[in-house]
């Protein structure tokens, strides 16, 4: 039996093995609990966010968690050919319930399927499943009847000397031996109303009925214009968009080195590549680090103001370039996120944006250090061990290890006393780092010994450097290879031996 560690605390567990681990991202989140109502607004209300924070204390966690709470999306897009000015195809939006009705129109274009005892005798007989002379049902491919032995095309064969190939059979060389025919046209009484109807062979041993209405539908999806779905009705609600470049994010149209060749050629609706504007139809579009794409932060101002963006070709050089769909649907959920020192670099009618719309958030890089929290840093642990797959899980002393590490960061990185850090994404490493030193020790669980070697090697670059050299200064001149070294006192003395008499 797992324990919930929201009800529970390190001491009731052995192993983090004995930890449930919460299907809803959400009650993932450790440490921000505060913020988590926010979020669940934004998802019910489609409102805009902007997490602001260092890296590694959950912005895209939480990012990722509001699609959880979305519904299913309700439209799928199609581009649709247009064939007066092929270079603007159409966009058709069309909706759950549209394309449910259309799932019901095909089935009646398909027509019913029965058995041929369900036919009039005598379409079953010119389909060959009924014998005309003892009137038993067999398969329209026996010529001779296996009940009496009789041709079961005799008197097909006696009426086409005098009507010719009015009934489709056709005689072999060998006599006459006739072939049932596939499909039999002709006409019922339905509600007081002749109608025309026809029976086809199907799958061997049935018979497919099409009546009036299903040759309608059938008429009506022949005449339906050529288009290609792009977004369909299954799909992710949760597009990352982190540092993608123009095309990635707009969306482009393919190059075709025949352009739009009737005969050679794609057509232009067929080479419409959505960008992640579009793909977030109806979902959440997160981009972490947003001044990392500052160029296009128009853009997605623009895509969430009109909930529509174009799609066009943007190379000049290529056949996509003379292509551009109009209106294309992009209503999404915009969740950004930065780092403080970089939240001045956003675009201010960005940020309007997200303030008349939404919310802007201070992500918190502490919590305090109670036995709740602690036992919320033990589910963490468990949660990264079952996301990695290769590492084992850890002991209470193991993890009782990891919290005291969490204790020492949030006082000397955030100068908080009594708390526990939230930049997790360090703490995975250590994590990793642990679970890796166990499995090369072939040990069943992460140990104690396997913890403290991670809590002291699980270390930055930047620390080691200083811990190395002292400091960076330090490190940056050891590190100068000996002919480099000799180069700058070869141009230092150079200089000191110029003669700047001309100057």
């Amino acid at each position: 039996m797992y324990i919930n560690m929201n009800h529970e605390f390190l001491k009731d567990i052995e192993t983090t093995k004995d930890i449930l681990i919460p299907k809803d991202p959400l009650e993932r989140v450790i440490g921000h609990e505060d913020i988590i109502k926010f979020v669940k607004i934004a998802a019910k209300q489609r409102r805009n966010l902007l997490l602001v924070g260092p890296p590694g204390i959950g912005k895209s966690l939480i990012a990722q968690a509001i699609s959880f709470y979305l519904k299913e999306p309700n439209e799928e897009i199609n581009v649709v050919h247009n064939p007066e000015r092929p270079e603007r195809p159409f966009v058709e939006i069309k909706t759950r319930n549209e394309m449910e009705s259309e799932k019901i129109d095909l089935q009646k274009a398909e027509g019913d399927v029965v058995n041929p005892q369900g036919v009039p005798e005598a379409v079953a007989e010119r389909l060959g499943f009924r014998c005309v002379h003892c009137g038993s049902y067999n398969s329209a491919y026996q010529n001779i009847c296996p009940n009496c032995g009789g041709d079961k095309f005799s008197h097909i064969n006696a009426r086409r000397k005098h009507l010719g190939d009015l009934l489709g059979m056709f005689e072999m060389n060998s006599g006459h031996i006739s072939i049932p025919q596939d499909r039999v046209t002709t006409t019922r009484i339905n509600n007081g109303k002749e109608e025309v109807v026809i029976y086809e062979r199907f799958d061997g041993d049935k018979i497919k009925i099409l009546d009036q209405d299903a040759l309608e539908k059938r008429r009506e999806i022949v005449d339906e214009k050529p288009k290609s779905t792009v977004i369909p009705l299954k799909r992710k609600m949760f597009i990352q968009a982190t540092g993608a470049s123009e095309t990635e994010l707009l969306g482009d149209v393919r190059h075709d080195p025949y352009g739009g060749h009737p005969d050679l050629g794609t057509q232009p609706y067929e080479r419409v590549v959505p960008g992640s504007i579009h793909e977030a139809h109806e979902g959440v579009l997160f981009i972490d680090e947003i001044v990392h794409i500052a160029g296009l932060q128009r853009y997605i101002l623009s895509a969430m103001q009109d909930k529509v963006f174009p799609i066009i070709g943007r190379n000049p050089q290529s056949a996509g370039s003379s292509v551009k769909v109009e209106n294309f649907p992009c209503d999404f959920i915009f969740v950004g996120a930065c780092n403080i020192r970089d939240v001045h670099y956003i675009l201010p009618p960005l940020r309007s944006r997200i303030q008349g719309e939404g919310y802007e958030i201070l992500m918190k890089t502490t919590m305090l250090d109670t036995d709740e929290n602690v036992a919320r840093l033990a589910q963490f642990v468990a949660q990264e061990i079952e996301i990695d797959g290769k590492i084992p899980h850890a002991t209470r002393s193991a993890v009782e290890l990891l919290v005291e590490e969490a204790r020492e960061r949030a006082w000397l990185i955030d100068d908080q006393k009594e708390s526990l850090t939230l930049r997790l994404r360090d703490l995975g490493g250590i994590v990793r780092m642990a679970g890796d030193m166990a499995v090369m020790a072939n040990e069943q669980y992460i140990l104690d010994k396997h913890m403290d070697f991670a809590v002291k090697n699980a270390i930055s670059i930047e620390d080691q450097i200083i811990k190395r050299y002292s400091s960076l200064e330090n490190a940056i001149q050891k590190d100068i290879s000996s002919s480099q070294r000799m180069n700058q006192d070869i141009f230092k003395g150079n200089d000191e031996n110029v003669d700047r008499s001309y100057m």
